[in-house]
Protein backbone atom coordinates (compact mmCIF):
# COMPACT_ATOMS: atom_id res chain seq x y z
CA UNK A 1 0.00 0.00 0.00
CA UNK A 2 1.11 3.53 -0.76
CA UNK A 3 0.55 6.66 1.29
CA UNK A 4 -1.16 9.75 -0.15
CA UNK A 5 -1.57 13.34 0.96
CA UNK A 6 -4.99 14.83 0.19
CA UNK A 7 -5.32 18.60 0.28
CA UNK A 8 -8.75 20.15 0.72
CA UNK A 9 -8.70 23.18 -1.57
CA UNK A 10 -10.75 26.32 -1.86
CA UNK A 11 -10.84 28.93 -4.60
CA UNK A 12 -9.12 32.32 -4.56
CA UNK A 13 -11.48 34.86 -3.03
CA UNK A 14 -14.00 32.12 -2.32
CA UNK A 15 -17.09 33.16 -0.41
CA UNK A 16 -19.11 32.21 1.46
CA UNK A 17 -17.02 30.18 3.88
CA UNK A 18 -18.08 27.51 6.39
CA UNK A 19 -18.71 30.27 8.93
CA UNK A 20 -21.41 31.64 6.63
CA UNK A 21 -23.35 28.34 6.57
CA UNK A 22 -26.57 27.89 8.49
CA UNK A 23 -26.26 25.84 11.70
CA UNK A 24 -28.37 23.12 10.04
CA UNK A 25 -26.12 22.94 6.97
CA UNK A 26 -23.01 22.95 9.17
CA UNK A 27 -24.43 20.08 11.24
CA UNK A 28 -25.36 18.17 8.07
CA UNK A 29 -21.87 18.75 6.67
CA UNK A 30 -20.11 17.63 9.84
CA UNK A 31 -22.28 14.48 9.99
CA UNK A 32 -21.42 13.69 6.37
CA UNK A 33 -17.72 14.32 7.01
CA UNK A 34 -17.83 12.03 10.05
CA UNK A 35 -19.54 9.33 7.98
CA UNK A 36 -16.82 9.68 5.32
CA UNK A 37 -14.16 9.30 8.02
CA UNK A 38 -15.88 6.17 9.40
CA UNK A 39 -16.25 4.65 5.93
CA UNK A 40 -12.53 5.13 5.22
CA UNK A 41 -11.20 4.63 8.77
CA UNK A 42 -9.06 1.64 7.77
CA UNK A 43 -7.31 3.75 5.11
CA UNK A 44 -6.73 6.91 7.15
CA UNK A 45 -3.13 7.26 8.34
CA UNK A 46 -3.49 10.78 9.77
CA UNK A 47 -6.94 12.39 10.08
CA UNK A 48 -5.27 15.83 10.26
CA UNK A 49 -7.86 18.58 9.79
CA UNK A 50 -8.14 22.24 8.87
CA UNK A 51 -5.16 24.57 8.55
CA UNK A 52 -4.81 28.20 9.54
CA UNK A 53 -2.98 31.32 8.43
CA UNK A 54 0.03 30.77 6.18
CA UNK A 55 3.57 32.18 6.41
CA UNK A 56 6.04 31.88 3.54
CA UNK A 57 9.77 31.67 4.23
CA UNK A 58 12.13 32.38 1.34
CA UNK A 59 15.34 34.26 0.61
CA UNK A 60 13.26 37.44 1.01
CA UNK A 61 12.49 36.46 4.61
CA UNK A 62 9.13 35.68 6.24
CA UNK A 63 5.95 36.92 4.58
CA UNK A 64 2.22 36.52 5.09
CA UNK A 65 0.61 34.83 2.10
CA UNK A 66 -2.75 33.36 1.23
CA UNK A 67 -3.10 30.00 -0.47
CA UNK A 68 -5.99 27.70 -1.33
CA UNK A 69 -5.26 24.90 1.17
CA UNK A 70 -8.05 24.55 3.74
CA UNK A 71 -6.95 21.29 5.34
CA UNK A 72 -5.48 17.87 4.70
CA UNK A 73 -5.71 14.17 5.46
CA UNK A 74 -3.21 11.34 4.87
CA UNK A 75 -4.62 8.07 3.50
CA UNK A 76 -3.31 4.70 2.38
CA UNK A 77 -4.41 3.04 -0.88
CA UNK A 78 -3.12 0.66 -3.53
CA UNK A 79 -2.77 3.37 -6.18
CA UNK A 80 -3.27 7.06 -6.83
CA UNK A 81 -6.47 6.23 -8.71
CA UNK A 82 -7.83 4.26 -5.73
CA UNK A 83 -6.93 7.09 -3.36
CA UNK A 84 -8.65 9.62 -5.63
CA UNK A 85 -11.82 7.51 -5.76
CA UNK A 86 -12.09 7.75 -1.97
CA UNK A 87 -12.86 11.44 -2.34
CA UNK A 88 -15.57 11.24 -4.98
CA UNK A 89 -18.65 12.99 -3.59
CA UNK A 90 -16.75 14.19 -0.48
CA UNK A 91 -18.67 16.69 1.69
CA UNK A 92 -15.78 19.18 1.32
CA UNK A 93 -17.25 20.18 -2.04
CA UNK A 94 -20.75 18.67 -1.98
CA UNK A 95 -21.96 20.36 1.24
CA UNK A 96 -19.20 22.74 2.34
CA UNK A 97 -18.02 25.54 0.05
CA UNK A 98 -14.75 23.77 -0.82
CA UNK A 99 -13.68 23.62 -4.45
CA UNK A 100 -11.80 20.34 -4.79
CA UNK A 101 -9.50 17.76 -3.16
CA UNK A 102 -6.00 17.32 -4.60
CA UNK A 103 -4.33 13.95 -3.96
CA UNK A 104 -0.65 13.14 -4.36
CA UNK A 105 1.54 10.20 -3.40
CA UNK A 106 3.80 10.78 -0.41
CA UNK A 107 7.19 9.57 -1.68
CA UNK A 108 10.12 8.44 0.48
CA UNK A 109 12.80 11.04 1.16
CA UNK A 110 15.79 10.70 -1.19
CA UNK A 111 18.50 8.61 0.38
CA UNK A 112 16.21 7.27 3.10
Amino acid sequence: MKTFLALFMGSPGQAPGPGDMSPEDMQRGMAAWGAWMETHAASIVDPAGPVGVTKCVSQRGVEDIRNQVGGYVVVRAGSLEAAARMFEGHPHFTIFPGDRVEIMERLPAPGA
